[in-house]
């Protein structure tokens, strides 16, 4: 199980317009043990966050509606400090890219990323065991 400082399980929200992307890192949170939560689009994933307040949100970096990068300054305005992280195949846009932090963005996956790198990545950042 995955229990961090607090005791609790380890929430980390999954906000992509893509399925079956949030499927393959659904399975591979929940096998290590992390609870889950799905948004399909940014204005849910926005809505979400803001209900569950989840330790962690992994978005897609540009969706139809809103991007990873406007959800984290939506959340940072709020008054939240849920990292955000970044997962998408917009290597491009993404090299040289400067103010990441500046926005709340806490990393950035690039699609298709590895599972076992994220969940690693999620333990350590989020201080489990």
């Amino acid at each position: 199980m995955n229990i961090g400082m607090g005791g609790k399980r380890k929430t980390v929200l999954l906000v992509d317009d893509d399925p079956h992307a949030r499927a393959v890192l659904r399975n591979a949170l929940e096998a290590a043990g992390f609870t889950v939560g799905e948004a399909a689009s940014g204005r849910e994933g926005e809505r979400t966050a803001l209900r569950i307040r989840p330790d962690a949100i992994l978005a897609d970096l540009m969706m139809e509606t809103i991007d990873a990068s406007t959800i984290a300054d939506k959340l940072k305005a709020a008054g939240s400090q849920i990292p955000v992280y970044i997962v998408s195949t917009a290597s491009d846009a993404l090299v040289g890219a400067v103010g990441l932090r500046e926005l709340g963005i806490a990393g950035v996956f690039l699609k298709p990323g590895d599972p076992a790198v994220i969940v690693q990545t999620l333990k350590t950042r989020l201080g489990v065991g």
